[in-house]
């Protein structure tokens, strides 16, 4: 009885627990590439009929993100056409695929082992299939767990979501640590028609061990496709269908049968509310959305995260993947620092300190980077950098986006916002190998220093716009940020 009165916990959690799981894949695929990116390089820099060029290698480690590009685009139809559970299940299967397909790109049409540009094309194809679940994920795990989640906690559950895409990364860097074992990394130096050299100690990795890396995502993502088909439908989808008994049902389960009904109520008025055109707040309100999407990208950090164990290696470090895993738990603990803290501290002051933090951290890695005897002080600022994004950019933006727009507007804003994301995370991914390897004279530092230190410029630009020009949301009802934006027109 008392189950039936308060709602089952248990029962919530476990649905939120399989929804967080499209997060962790989320997390999981975009940063396999950080162990594979180095063997993949070698594998492809051996082809006959073609140059594999930084240029080709920044596309290639970044092309999953042109996938997430289409995936944003589509979550909106999808997940209302189609609702959010299968939805997700598509996401699933299509991250199932893709890792598969990596692992094998030579399945039916080529011969394994033998590089070609038609190879590559069919390896970035499986990479977009992967990304566009990547893009359906992001945008619909967080959804999926606001429309379950009683208010009181929904805030805390759909941070969560950020916890688990950075947890995924930290997986995937166990993961590659582990597959990588006794063996090493190819030296990549390019000799005519852009031949690799490769020391024989590193052929496994370069054959075989980042097949590896990419299809060891199949098993979470096989997990996470079977287990959403037993999660139920979100109540408010199911109203939008006219399915009011089967989501009074569920909101029975999760908050108990005396609030089920004023809630169902609740989701039926809200299914009335009229929208606007977008720009009925003002110009500002969608800038302000866009740009924060656009920061949180191109501060760099993405660099970070995908080619760690490359950036580590270039230091002089024994083991680069070893400290890439370290790096992974220190990004844990400080996503933790912003999921405990954002609404004691508030928004901006957390997003101002952390481009303070970034700042630091990629100005001492571009002062330090190649000088003998400072390389811990190059890992420290990198360090500093990662941290002070995970307790500020990382979580902090997707929860703003999420709060900053009128209600009658959001939608379509979001949907904008996160494009914005993806088109600037794919950008600054696909540059940062050509830019790091620039150079004035052969075998200088141009690259390193220049990257770092226009990354450090954009977190201090980054914090002066939080400073002007983004409202403090803390405590504020999305009423109040219809009438604060209508206030600013």
């Amino acid at each position: 009885m008392n189950q039936n009165q308060s709602g089952s916990k248990v029962y919530l959690i476990s649905i939120v627990m399989v929804a967080v799981l499209g997060g962790l894949l989320f997390g999981y695929d975009t940063a396999v590439i950080s162990g594979a990116e180095k063997g993949l390089q070698a594998f492809f820099m051996n082809s006959d009929d073609f140059v594999y060029s930084d240029g080709w290698h920044g596309f290639t480690s970044a092309s999953a993100l042109i996938g997430c590009i289409i995936g944003s685009a589509l979550s909106g139809m999808l997940a209302t056409r189609l609702g959010r559970k299968k939805s997700l299940i598509i996401a699933g299967l299509l991250f199932f695929i893709s890792a598969l397909g990596s692992m094998e790109p030579e399945f039916l049409f080529f011969e394994h082992g033998n590089p070609s540009f038609s190879l590559l094309i069919m390896f970035n194809i499986y990479r977009v299939i992967g990304g566009i679940g990547v893009g359906l994920a992001s945008a619909i795990c967080p959804m999926y767990i606001g429309e379950v989640a009683p208010s009181n906690i929904r805030g805390m559950l759909v941070s969560w979501n950020q916890f688990a895409i950075i947890f995924g990364q930290l997986v995937v860097y166990f993961v590659n640590f582990f597959i990588l074992g006794n063996h090493i990394q190819p030296l990549v130096e390019e000799m005519g028609k852009g031949l690799a050299v490769i020391s024989p100690d590193a052929q496994w990795t370069v054959t075989t061990g980042w097949r590896y890396m990419f299809g060891s995502e199949a098993v979470p993502a096989g997990l996470f496709a079977l287990l959403i088909c037993f999660v139920p439908e979100t109540p408010r989808y199911l109203v939008s269908v006219n399915k009011d008994q089967k989501a009074l049902a569920i909101l029975s389960k999760i908050n108990g049968s005396e609030k089920a009904s004023q809630i169902l109520q609740d989701i039926k008025d809200t299914m009335l509310v009229k929208t606007e055109k977008l720009m009925t707040y003002g110009f500002m309100c969608i800038f302000i959305g866009i740009m924060l999407s656009v920061f949180q990208q191109a501060v760099g950090i993405n660099a970070v995260l995908y080619y760690a164990p490359r950036i580590f290696g270039d230091m002089g470090m024994q083991d680069p993947m070893m400290i890439t895993v370290i790096m992974g738990i220190v990004n844990i603990l400080f996503t933790l620092v912003a999921i405990f803290t954002v609404e004691k501290l508030g928004r901006k002051p957390l997003l101002i300190w952390g481009s303070i933090g970034m700042a630091i951290g990629a100005f001492g890695v571009a002062a330090s980077f190649g000088h003998p005897g400072m390389g811990y002080v190059t890992s420290g600022s990198i360090m500093v950098y990662a941290a002070s994004f995970m307790f500020s950019w990382g979580p902090i933006t997707w929860v703003l986006i999420a709060e900053i727009f009128p209600n009658t507007i959001r939608g379509a804003a979001v949907a904008i916002a996160v494009a914005f994301q993806w088109i600037f995370n794919f950008i600054v991914s696909s540059s940062f190998v050509p830019m790091f390897n620039m150079y004035l004279e052969p075998g200088d530092d141009f690259g390193h220093w220049f990257t770092y230190g226009l990354y450090g410029v954009i977190c201090v630009v980054a914090a002066v716009f939080v400073w002007r020009l983004v409202p403090e949301t803390k405590g504020k009802t999305l009423e109040d940020m219809t009438a604060l934006w209508k206030n600013r027109k």
